[in-house]
């Protein structure tokens, strides 16, 4: 009962949080001024659009019939910029696919190469190997992820010519994400973003598994006969995964939002370039949708996470005094 009372307060102050994001960027982004398309036609029709929206009236009875119109229409409004006439929801649906196939693809390589590599130093703990890792790790999180970017394409593309310098068109790789030759062109972009990936989660679960490593049951086990690795196996990595294991399931929560920057440099048609695009168009309508949308995946993230740890360990109760 106090697991669903728990549940039921994040949630109320989810939606609390993402309606105070959303009012402080509706109210950001309509105070800007913007300029009408240079066509006569658009013109008209975009005055005609923006009067029944209320785009004339007061900040605040325009923020009342976005509301309304998302609540009783699921409609979020329409792109005037970026893609003229088209239902900002559509818009969204349509660059999710490759931002979710490269932020998963990253992900799939990166967990089991930084759980390894953790687990690799946390049992070679104050050794050359480890301090080699530590090094790196330390290098990887500090290093930008732009910067890794640019390396991996002056290396695979200018100096070694195995990548292409950016992502392949629909056009190009047969009409789908889904062939080889577009994979090989997301190559790129899931080096990049691994790097930072890999690097936390190698330092999360050594630094995990040290602590676990030591711990007075630990030392039981050994007394009791197990080898170190069978001890290690049996014990310390189980619960060292506590901590850690929340962690992952986060990142695939957040696989939706996908990177800004990397999306831009290898110019993935994703999420990312479309909120960089609808602020510098100022496409109100695009920009709320994303705002609404990169808002609600990380508070949801949050609760997932949360509540992770009470189904991997049960001895946790999230709303347990």
């Amino acid at each position: 009962m106090r697991m669903f009372k728990y549940v039921l307060k994040r949630i109320a102050l989810m939606f609390f949080v993402l309606f105070v994001i959303t009012t402080i960027c509706f109210i950001l982004i309509r105070i800007l001024p913007r300029d009408l398309p240079l066509e006569n036609s658009q013109k008209e029709v975009i005055l005609a659009r923006w009067e029944a929206l209320g785009y004339n009236k007061p900040l605040l009875v325009q923020y009342g019939i976005y509301w309304k119109n998302i609540i009783t229409k699921w409609d979020f409004g329409t792109s005037w910029y970026i893609s003229y006439r088209k239902p900002a929801w559509d818009l969204l649906v349509s660059r999710l696919t490759p931002t979710v196939l490269i932020n998963v693809y990253s992900l799939l390589f990166s967990i089991p190469l930084g759980l390894a590599l953790g687990v690799y130093a946390a049992i070679k703990k104050n050794k050359w190997q480890d301090n080699v890792i530590s090094t790196l790790v330390i290098v990887f999180i500090s290093v930008p992820s732009y910067v890794y970017a640019f390396l991996v394409q002056y290396l695979f593309f200018f100096k070694l010519g195995w990548l292409p310098l950016q992502l392949h068109s629909l056009a190009d790789a047969g009409n789908s994400y889904f062939t080889w030759k577009m994979f090989h062109s997301m190559i790129g972009p899931i080096i990049a973003m691994s790097f930072g990936e890999i690097a936390g989660l190698c330092r999360f679960s050594r630094a995990e598994l040290t602590e676990t490593l030591t711990s007075d049951y630990m030392l039981l086990a050994r007394t009791k006969g197990l080898t170190r690795a069978q001890a290690t196996a049996r014990h310390a990595f189980k619960n060292a995964m506590v901590p850690v294991l929340p962690s992952i399931i986060g990142s695939f929560l957040a696989i939706m939002s996908g990177s800004m920057i990397i999306e831009q440099i290898f110019s993935v048609p994703g999420v990312g370039p479309l909120y960089l695009r609808s602020i510098a168009t100022l496409d109100y309508d695009v920009f709320m949708l994303d705002c609404l949308f990169y808002t609600f995946i990380g508070l949801v993230g949050g609760i997932v996470i949360d509540l992770s740890y009470g189904f991997i360990d049960p001895r946790i109760r999230m709303g347990e005094k």
